[in-house]
């Protein structure tokens, strides 16, 4: 009985989420578009052992 609950909340969880999802995709009226690239975010660097900003001369990326 216990897995048949489960079972169900993880459909229902994965049925809730679905279009939610899929919303960042469509334009004002609704059509399907494509999705925007996200840009990489920058890594993290390192200069002397400790965290620096990847634009400071001698930081290596982490």
């Amino acid at each position: 009985m216990r897995k048949l609950i489960l079972a169900a909340s993880v459909l229902a969880f994965a049925v809730g989420t679905a279009p939610a999802v899929a919303a960042p995709c469509k334009d004002a009226k609704g059509r399907f578009t494509k999705c925007p690239t996200v840009a990489p975010k920058a890594g993290k660097c390192r200069l002397n052992g400790k965290f620096a900003k990847c634009g400071t001369p001698g930081a290596k990326p982490a």
